[in-house]
């Protein structure tokens, strides 16, 4: 394999600084033009863009501006990192599909986003002389320049063979960003906790949105804000204070669970029933159930509540359960 280039050495073709790249961003979303621009703040050139949609051309032209649109094929022949921020599903026959072309280069880094996926699905690239590297972004992204402060702190999911993981450390520090190394094996349970808890927590935000309508409040986001930050915050924390053995963010739990207060789970779940009856939102109850009987065994383990408690809470929840499947 031809030597990497790094970003503390020369590489060919650079321009003005010591180990400045140019870089094709092919996909020119919301996370290849913001990560294209941040790489070009940090010193590199963008040589290419590729964009299909009109909102991807309008980000290459406000966020890169200057930088031509070119087809795929000419950014990666351009490029000595080619950014591939495209969806997962479009990811594994874009990089074969280069490779049938012979547009992969020795020596280039290929360099892609995608939170489930390691470097295996850049073999083709990696047999072709390209450098193999994954790099994923622990954040949602705008597509917008708010996103780009919004990088400073922000972790990064690095993958690559060991020699590699230098360049891709480097380059996340670069754009301001925390690398930490995650195993190819275990790139699918990484990014399946985050989208777990970014994207239903939106789920249950809509959830508790929806009841505090019905109830009566009129902007629930005002209502909500304060508290779930609150607890997010809390949660967060106490997941990182406790290390390897500790009991983690169930440390956090408040409300009637935490409290073994089987009365008021059994008034929720009756409320949320009665709810779903009207309205035809039954995830709400069946969310509410689960989650509810998750933090009872949670807080169960973690010495929260007695075993007593416990069984009188999984029992109530487990009615509730039986009387929406009689329903």
């Amino acid at each position: 394999m031809t030597t990497p280039p790094t970003p503390t050495e020369p590489a060919a073709g650079s321009a003005a600084r010591p180990g400045r790249l140019g870089v094709g961003v092919v996909g020119a979303g919301r996370v290849g033009a913001v990560l294209g621009s941040a790489l070009r703040a940090a010193g590199h050139t963008v040589v290419g863009a590729s964009g299909i949609s009109e909102a991807s051309r309008e980000r290459i032209a406000t966020l890169l501006p200057g930088v031509p649109v070119c087809e795929v094929a000419e950014v990666v022949e351009r490029a000595e990192l080619v950014l591939l921020a495209v969806p997962d599903d479009a990811l594994a026959p874009l990089v074969a599909g280069l490779a049938d072309t012979g547009a992969w280069q020795a020596g280039q880094l290929a360099v892609h986003t995608s939170g489930a996926a390691g470097t295996a699905v850049l073999e083709p690239a990696r047999a072709a002389g390209a450098i193999p590297l994954a790099i994923h972004p622990a954040m949602t992204f705008t597509g917008t320049s708010l996103d780009l402060a919004r990088l400073e702190g922000c972790t990064f999911a690095v993958t690559a063979p060991a020699a590699v993981q230098p360049i891709g450390q480097a380059l996340v520090v670069e754009i301001g960003g925390e690398p930490v190394i995650v195993p190819e094996e275990a790139r699918v349970l990484y990014h399946a906790a985050l989208a777990h808890g970014a994207n239903h927590l939106v789920v249950l935000v809509a959830q508790a949105a929806q009841a505090l309508r019905e109830a009566g409040i009129a902007a629930p986001g005002r209502v909500l804000a304060p508290l779930l930050g609150a607890a997010l915050e809390s949660a967060t924390r106490a997941a990182d204070a406790a290390g390897d053995e500790g009991p983690g963010a169930i440390m956090a739990l408040t409300g009637p669970v935490s409290r073994g207060d089987v009365g008021t789970v059994e008034r929720h779940t009756e409320a949320l029933a009665d709810l779903a009856a009207r309205t035809g939102a039954t995830d709400i109850p069946a969310g509410y159930g689960e989650l509810a009987r998750g933090a009872t065994r949670r807080a169960l383990a973690s010495h929260r509540i007695g075993d007593d408690a416990a069984s009188a809470l999984l029992d109530a929840l487990d009615r509730a359960r039986a009387e929406r499947k009689g329903h």
